[in-house]
């Protein structure tokens, strides 16, 4: 492992990992089980979208023109000649004067070019109510009033989604209503979470002077369960080099990433740092960043990329925010990895991190001020001066403030850009 003498910027670091990292190969899937991948082509429309022209309303399929004089106190009186249902293939034709009772959904029949909807309408009773024989229609309508177009949302062979589109719910919903069955998409990372730290003890371990239940792990998986990817394989390693160094070598060979948590510091006993000795092509870095200073980061000689955080829990978060994540989502073709900042008033005062990028876990609100217009705040989750270990406080916040370098203290009142990360 090589070291930077110099200090990076945040973006410095972020850029170096996106540099090594690539996308990976593409699976065909069909797009019922396609949830939460990314698109690695794009996909045409195979049909057009409506498939044929339909009705926006319940009502009654007619030629304009028929009714072109209607109103209130001169109705006009058409004759029913027949009905055309949600799924129906029938295509009634209408002469002068006829009405054909249609139901939202339907095809429009081919001699029609309107639809008055049901409630312009009196029926044989005299009432609102469906006409059998003939329907007085009570006032005129434009031509094509009602009516969806064929192809008038999509048309055949257009671009339908594009490669490095999350597949979400209603992505995967208008590719499945224009008839598409199977999608490329890229794989997603296989990940081993690796947590170190002798004083770390399981949930149901009893505790003794030192030591500390282990979080990381729940942390870390959960990080990756966010931006879709499952932790294969969760492990914790005691403080032994050689022990943690093999462990690394077999893992690299197995997987796309490895993440270890603590042990990176300049100590004696930061067991990832010396571990990760031995593997050119993995770097350790000091970035311009609160809290979250130390980073490692490259590709282990098995394959696997390695990314080596700090212990305490909000760094660790603050590093999957900032480095991780991109480079997941890179590794899965999507075509945005940045999350949008927006901008928040803060409640508080805090103090800036001179020289370094603040980056500090908030509770986001939506707030509207009095005659205003609704706009957000925001106001720290754990206390400025110390945030690295704060997991409790941490556990409330929704956002990030982004509190640039040369920017120095913020008071309250003044607007910071946030970025949301609540799932």
């Amino acid at each position: 492992m090589r070291s930077t003498a110099r200090v990076n910027t945040a973006q410095e670091q972020l850029n170096w990992v996106l540099k090594r990292v690539g996308p990976l190969p593409i699976d065909e899937v069909a797009v019922r089980e396609a949830h939460g991948l990314t698109l690695a082509t794009d996909v045409k429309s195979p049909l057009s979208l409506p498939l044929w022209d339909n009705s926006a309303m319940d009502g009654y399929a007619v030629r304009a023109a028929d009714v072109a004089d209607a109103a209130p106190d001169s109705p006009m009186t058409l004759r029913i000649v027949g009905e055309v249902l949600a799924g129906g293939a029938s295509d009634p034709s209408l002469d002068r004067g006829d009405a054909v009772r249609i139901m939202t959904g339907a095809p429009v029949p081919t001699a029609a070019d309107t639809v008055i909807p049901v409630e312009l309408t009196r029926g044989d009773k005299g009432d609102g109510s469906w006409a059998t024989d003939s329907v007085v229609v009570q006032a005129a309508v434009a031509v094509g009033a009602n009516v969806r177009r064929r192809g008038e949302d999509i048309s055949e062979g257009s671009v339908l989604a594009t490669a490095g589109d999350l597949l979400g719910a209603a992505r995967l919903a208008a590719l499945a209503a224009a008839g598409v069955e199977r999608v490329l998409v890229r794989k997603v990372p296989r990940v081993a979470v690796v947590v170190t730290g002798s004083e770390l003890r399981g949930s149901e371990e009893p505790l003794k002077r030192g030591q500390i239940p282990e979080s990381n792990s729940v942390l870390i998986a959960g990080l990756l369960r966010e931006c879709g990817v499952q932790a294969v394989e969760v492990h914790h390693s005691d403080d032994k080099v050689a022990s943690l160094a093999h462990l690394l070598r077999e893992l690299g060979g197995s997987f796309d990433v490895v993440m270890t948590t603590g042990g990176i510091g300049p100590g004696t006993h930061d067991v990832v740092r010396i571990a990760l000795e031995a593997e050119p092509a993995v770097r350790a870095a000091r970035v311009a960043v609160r809290p979250a200073k130390l980073q490692c980061a490259g590709k282990l000689s098995g394959g696997a990329f390695v990314f080596a955080l700090p212990g305490n829990p909000v760094s660790a978060a603050v590093s999957f925010e900032l480095f991780v994540r991109p480079a997941l989502l890179a590794m899965q073709g999507r075509s945005e990895v940045h999350r949008i900042p927006v901008p928040a008033v803060a409640e508080a005062d805090w103090r800036g991190a001179e020289g370094r990028l603040q980056v500090l876990p908030v509770v986001v609100r939506p707030v509207v001020e009095s005659g205003g217009a609704p706009m957000l705040s925001c106001a720290p989750a754990v206390n400025p001066r110390g945030v690295s270990h704060a997991v409790g406080g941490h556990g409330a916040a929704n956002g990030y403030a982004l509190v640039e370098a040369d920017r120095g203290d913020v008071v309250a009142g003044d607007t910071v850009p946030v970025i949301l990360v609540a799932p």
